[in-house]
């Protein structure tokens, strides 16, 4: 977890670009794509609306957790193990995520889309058949209940404290989730259209933007290590949260980019 910046337009500038980077984490990437796909024949109007309902639902329960803390913040502290454990928690998440996306890659089926791999998602796959908008809101809180997002919500109340509380620590709730809505809303717009594309659209975009979340995924695990363990490293990066947030987010979106673009160039190819 970042050290949050001291001044306030500047903490609520790194908590919405958060919010961005744990929307684009891979499991709601997963979990986003499941409940699009099972919507989009029988629901599409709710299948397009799945990303965004996904994290409202997510970031209700955050804000939850934000007030709370933020009502007990003069009396509560985080322990210094926590922010080392939840750094080494998300580097080994998103190692593992890496390696089963890549995998999901090379063992697909040449004649299907690659479904993007997750830990949590796969957890919780029979849940993702929800049909109604409250129940796709309701996975979305489901996977709030994490060790990263928790902590997360936590941080972001008791650095709230020092600019008012309770209040302050809900703007910062509404923040993130707003940076979660903006990418997860844009996720399922952008699965939706996939599924309705041509099949030889959806199986060529889906293998390159797995491979750019796994190959990103890997990447910022191995800065994380290389922070933790190099100070020249650690030094370079200190203050540079948001633009390192800004990086992976644009690198992402840039994904879905690519990955249409070279879909739509070889359909074209194909159809010579």
């Amino acid at each position: 977890m970042p050290d949050l910046p001291q001044d306030w337009i500047g903490l609520m500038l790194l908590v919405f670009v958060l919010g961005m980077r744990h929307g684009l984490d891979a499991d709601h990437l997963v979990a986003i794509d499941g409940l699009t796909r099972f919507n989009a024949s029988a629901n599409p109007r709710l299948a397009r609306r799945c990303g965004a309902l996904f994290s409202l639902g997510h970031g209700i329960v955050v804000m939850l957790v934000a007030v709370t803390v933020a009502l007990f913040a003069q009396h509560f502290t985080l322990p210094p193990w926590l922010a080392e454990l939840g750094v080494w928690l998300s580097i080994t998440f998103l190692l593992a995520l890496g390696m089963l996306n890549m995998l999901a890659v090379a063992t697909a089926d040449p004649g299907q889309p690659v479904r993007l791999a997750g830990i949590r998602a796969n957890l919780v796959a029979r849940i993702e058949r929800a049909s109604h908008p409250l129940l796709v809101a309701a996975v979305g809180s489901l996977f709030a209940l994490s060790f990263d997002t928790l902590s997360q919500a936590a941080l972001f109340a008791v650095t709230a404290a020092q600019f008012g509380g309770i209040t302050h620590a809900l703007i910062l709730g509404a923040l993130f989730t707003l940076g979660m809505v903006c990418v997860d809303a844009c996720n399922g717009l952008w699965i939706f259209r996939l599924i309705g594309s041509t099949s030889q659209r959806a199986l060529i975009a889906s293998r390159v933007f797995a491979v750019v979340i796994s190959c990103l995924s890997l990447t910022v695990a191995l800065f994380g290590i290389a922070r933790y363990f190099s100070p020249t490293v650690s030094a370079w990066s200190e203050n540079k949260d948001l633009a390192l947030g800004v990086a992976v987010a644009v690198l992402v979106l840039l994904g879905f980019v690519l990955a249409m673009s070279l879909a739509k160039i070889k359909a074209a190819d194909a159809n010579y």
